[in-house]
């Protein structure tokens, strides 16, 4: 089985001036859709956090509703002991034992005006609980309507751009198929570096196409003979000429 022939110096550049187009085409449609994605997380997990808070918000209302009604029994007793108290004083016989009925009835008198300082105590903090809750349950609402505008806008954006985005991938993946490792691997490195995404650039009016410092004479007149892979000794981005790509039908045959 023959060798397959190694690529020149030029194959490698025009290959990957290819591939960095392709991928710019995939770095736009992700400017498109922007910061979409992640908003859409952040809300939903905003979401969740507020359905926490407003779930113990409505713990801690039932706690104070469960009291006042403990408070409400507590007074009721008192209320029947005093009745029972006040019966059995008419049917003492001496003024000890009325005495201690008297103070029995005072002791719940008592026991009432504490459980209803408690029970208006309690009602004060669920009103300012019932306000949160309010406020809270609003601010869940809007956030969800943000949320379902944020979905429909990333819906849209992923059906229109969906099958360009693939048809993108699949052709960035093919142009990689038989490119010398290691320029594309550092190709990758490169993109990486950078929030463009641009690792291989044009010379234009003798200055880099990335970070726009001036390439010296004797590099573009290298860069014009395609022998070697150049970089910028600014940026370290991928240096080809601008007439890299004249030739299309004959790297089309190439790549046949």
């Amino acid at each position: 089985m023959a060798k397959s022939k190694e690529l020149t110096v030029e194959q490698k550049l025009r290959g990957l001036f290819v591939l960095q187009k392709i991928d710019s085409k995939i770095d736009e449609i992700a400017v498109l859709k922007g910061e979409l994605p992640m908003e859409v997380n952040d809300l939903e997990d905003e979401i969740i956090g507020l359905k926490t808070r407003l779930s113990n918000l409505e713990g801690t209302i039932k706690k104070y509703q469960d009291e006042i009604a403990r408070y409400a029994n507590t007074e009721k007793e008192a209320e029947t002991l005093i009745l029972k108290y006040e019966s059995q004083q008419n049917e003492v016989s001496n003024n000890r034992e009325f005495e201690a009925l008297t103070k029995e009835i005072e002791l719940q008198r008592l026991e009432i005006q504490l459980a209803q300082k408690k029970s208006k105590g309690s009602k004060a903090l669920i009103g300012d609980k019932e306000d949160q809750f309010n406020d809270l349950k609003a601010l869940i609402e809007k956030k969800e309507s943000q949320l379902a505008d944020k979905k429909v806008e990333l819906e849209k954006i992923i059906k229109d751009t969906d099958k360009e985005e693939s048809s993108l991938m699949k052709k960035s993946e093919k142009q990689k198929k038989g490119m010398d490792e290691r320029l594309l691997n550092s190709y990758i490195k490169i993109r990486h570096a950078y929030r463009n995404g641009l690792a291989v650039v044009t010379v234009a009016r003798n200055s880099c196409g990335g970070c726009f410092n001036r390439i010296p004479p004797q590099a573009q007149l290298e860069l014009g003979q395609r022998k070697k892979v150049l970089v910028c000794e600014h940026c370290g981005r991928v240096l080809v000429d601008e007439q890299i790509m004249t030739n299309l039908e004959d790297l089309e045959k190439e790549e046949a």
